[in-house]
Protein backbone atom coordinates (compact mmCIF):
# COMPACT_ATOMS: atom_id res chain seq x y z
CA UNK A 1 0.00 0.00 0.00
CA UNK A 2 3.15 2.29 0.56
CA UNK A 3 5.27 0.80 -2.90
CA UNK A 4 7.23 -0.89 -0.27
CA UNK A 5 7.08 -5.07 0.40
CA UNK A 6 7.70 -5.64 3.93
CA UNK A 7 10.08 -8.77 3.64
CA UNK A 8 11.58 -8.35 7.70
CA UNK A 9 8.13 -8.95 8.31
CA UNK A 10 7.79 -11.77 5.78
CA UNK A 11 10.67 -13.92 7.47
CA UNK A 12 8.63 -14.16 10.90
CA UNK A 13 5.01 -14.54 9.03
CA UNK A 14 6.39 -17.46 6.92
CA UNK A 15 7.51 -19.04 9.97
CA UNK A 16 4.59 -18.32 12.22
CA UNK A 17 1.29 -19.19 9.46
CA UNK A 18 0.56 -20.52 7.13
CA UNK A 19 2.06 -19.61 3.57
CA UNK A 20 -1.01 -18.94 1.80
CA UNK A 21 -1.96 -16.70 4.16
CA UNK A 22 1.06 -14.53 4.95
CA UNK A 23 1.61 -14.32 1.25
CA UNK A 24 -1.90 -12.76 1.15
CA UNK A 25 -1.41 -10.38 3.87
CA UNK A 26 1.90 -9.21 2.67
CA UNK A 27 0.65 -8.58 -1.10
CA UNK A 28 -2.26 -7.24 0.41
CA UNK A 29 -1.50 -5.18 3.03
CA UNK A 30 -4.72 -5.61 4.59
CA UNK A 31 -5.15 -6.29 8.63
CA UNK A 32 -6.64 -8.83 9.72
CA UNK A 33 -9.60 -9.35 13.09
CA UNK A 34 -8.25 -11.34 15.66
CA UNK A 35 -10.75 -14.38 14.94
CA UNK A 36 -8.80 -14.39 11.36
CA UNK A 37 -5.54 -14.31 13.60
CA UNK A 38 -6.54 -17.21 15.16
CA UNK A 39 -8.05 -18.90 12.36
CA UNK A 40 -4.49 -18.96 10.26
CA UNK A 41 -2.18 -19.83 13.64
CA UNK A 42 -0.74 -16.31 14.09
CA UNK A 43 -1.81 -16.05 17.44
CA UNK A 44 -3.11 -18.79 19.96
CA UNK A 45 -6.10 -17.14 21.27
CA UNK A 46 -8.05 -14.11 21.10
CA UNK A 47 -9.16 -12.45 24.28
CA UNK A 48 -10.81 -8.99 25.19
CA UNK A 49 -8.84 -6.43 26.48
CA UNK A 50 -10.21 -6.91 29.78
CA UNK A 51 -9.13 -9.89 30.11
CA UNK A 52 -5.84 -9.83 28.89
CA UNK A 53 -3.45 -9.60 31.65
CA UNK A 54 -6.12 -12.11 33.61
CA UNK A 55 -5.39 -14.65 30.87
CA UNK A 56 -1.75 -14.48 30.36
CA UNK A 57 -1.09 -14.43 33.95
CA UNK A 58 -2.69 -17.71 33.94
CA UNK A 59 -1.01 -18.78 30.96
CA UNK A 60 2.72 -17.91 32.56
CA UNK A 61 1.07 -19.24 35.87
CA UNK A 62 0.68 -22.66 34.05
CA UNK A 63 4.12 -22.71 32.76
CA UNK A 64 5.45 -22.01 35.69
CA UNK A 65 4.29 -24.90 37.44
CA UNK A 66 6.52 -26.88 35.51
CA UNK A 67 10.18 -27.54 36.02
CA UNK A 68 12.39 -24.91 34.63
CA UNK A 69 15.11 -26.95 33.53
CA UNK A 70 12.68 -28.99 31.61
CA UNK A 71 10.83 -25.08 29.83
CA UNK A 72 14.84 -24.38 29.35
CA UNK A 73 15.70 -27.93 27.70
CA UNK A 74 12.23 -28.13 25.46
CA UNK A 75 12.50 -24.54 24.59
CA UNK A 76 16.03 -25.29 23.29
CA UNK A 77 15.06 -28.32 21.09
CA UNK A 78 11.83 -26.85 19.63
CA UNK A 79 14.06 -24.10 18.34
CA UNK A 80 16.75 -26.21 17.36
CA UNK A 81 15.06 -28.28 15.45
CA UNK A 82 12.79 -26.08 13.56
CA UNK A 83 16.12 -25.10 12.07
CA UNK A 84 16.69 -28.54 10.63
CA UNK A 85 17.09 -29.11 6.80
CA UNK A 86 14.56 -32.34 7.36
CA UNK A 87 11.92 -33.53 9.47
CA UNK A 88 14.24 -36.96 10.37
CA UNK A 89 16.84 -34.98 11.10
CA UNK A 90 14.77 -33.30 13.62
CA UNK A 91 13.21 -36.58 14.84
CA UNK A 92 17.47 -37.43 15.28
CA UNK A 93 17.86 -34.88 17.20
CA UNK A 94 14.74 -34.61 19.09
CA UNK A 95 14.96 -38.30 19.92
CA UNK A 96 18.77 -37.41 21.84
CA UNK A 97 17.30 -35.11 23.83
CA UNK A 98 14.32 -36.94 24.84
CA UNK A 99 16.52 -39.61 25.84
CA UNK A 100 19.30 -37.58 27.67
CA UNK A 101 16.30 -35.86 29.03
CA UNK A 102 14.51 -38.77 30.67
CA UNK A 103 17.49 -39.04 33.05
CA UNK A 104 16.74 -36.01 34.93
CA UNK A 105 15.95 -35.57 38.35
CA UNK A 106 12.31 -33.70 37.49
CA UNK A 107 11.48 -36.14 34.51
CA UNK A 108 12.05 -39.55 37.33
CA UNK A 109 10.05 -37.65 39.89
CA UNK A 110 7.52 -36.50 37.56
CA UNK A 111 7.11 -40.38 35.94
CA UNK A 112 6.94 -41.44 39.34
CA UNK A 113 4.49 -38.55 40.59
CA UNK A 114 2.25 -39.53 37.49
CA UNK A 115 2.56 -43.58 37.81
CA UNK A 116 1.20 -43.06 41.99
CA UNK A 117 -1.06 -40.23 41.42
CA UNK A 118 0.38 -37.54 43.31
CA UNK A 119 1.49 -33.77 42.99
CA UNK A 120 5.08 -33.87 41.81
CA UNK A 121 7.97 -32.58 43.87
CA UNK A 122 10.27 -30.48 41.30
CA UNK A 123 14.02 -29.78 41.90
CA UNK A 124 14.30 -27.06 39.75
Amino acid sequence: KIGLFCTTPSVELARVMPTKHAMEMLLTGDNMTAEQAVKCGLINKAVSPEKLREETMALALKIAQAPSETVKVGKAAFYKHLGMPSVADAYDFAKGVMVENMGSADAVEGIGAFIEKRPPKWTS
